[in-house]
């Protein structure tokens, strides 16, 4: 049985979720991280000597962090052409994306958006910033726009590595109180992401509990 170590308001620990639930795998949980501790156990730091959530374990040979290679894993291991494809162009084509994902669109999405917004009292919240963040999402989602336009999936015709890395965090980025672009096509690909049960249960999960007043 596959097991994931994380709780399951944490962003990249429901990419994990979403990709199993795509794979139609079993997994157990366990709540690590944030208010439930355990992230820093000699157990735990064992498995994941940076503290960090996720970690999965696949049988007793395989212990794995960092939700991206574990999400890579997953899709070689349980995958079959269309979700990951064994051409390494045809590949590529989702790998580009979930990289601009993690390194440009999360690193402003979450770390200046989220953060300030949900994880930062009101009184120390950087407005400026915020706004600065607001309008360069609003330069990045422009970037995705004329793909999404073309194609059902940023991975190509399949749902795929790219979209689990980038689809997730658009929950986020939907339900915070921010001027959105006016994005047609980006929109219409949340709402197909929607549409699956396996990603409503997975990544529309509230944030109210990360919540500092």
């Amino acid at each position: 049985m596959i097991k994931v170590w994380g709780r399951a308001t944490s962003s990249n620990v429901q990419t994990v979720l979403w990709t199993l639930a795509e794979l139609g795998q079993e997994f157990d949980r366990v709540n690590v991280g944030g208010a439930f501790g355990g992230n820093n156990t000699a157990d735990y730091l064992t498995m994941n000597p940076h503290g960090l959530i996720p970690v999965l374990q696949d049988g007793p040979d395989v212990t794995l962090w960092e939700s991206t290679a574990i999400t890579r894993y997953l899709l070689a291991t349980y995958g079959d052409e269309a979700i990951y494809p064994k051409d390494p162009a045809e590949r590529a084509k989702g790998d580009m994306w979930a990289d601009w994902a993690k390194g440009s669109f999360a690193s402003v999405l979450m770390y200046k958006v989220f953060w300030t917004l949900v994880r930062t009292p009101a009184a120390d919240r950087d407005m400026a910033m915020l706004a600065e963040a607001v309008a360069q999402l609003k330069s990045l989602l422009s970037k995705i726009e004329p793909v999404l336009e073309q194609q059902d999936w940023i991975s190509g015709d399949n749902l795929g590595y790219g979209d689990l890395i980038f689809g997730h965090l658009l929950y986020r980025y939907f339900t915070l109180p921010i001027d959105r672009a006016d994005l047609p096509a980006l929109s219409a690909y949340y709402d197909k992401l929607t549409a699956r049960p396996s990603y409503a249960e997975n990544v529309m999960v509230s944030y109210e509990s990360l919540r500092v007043e």
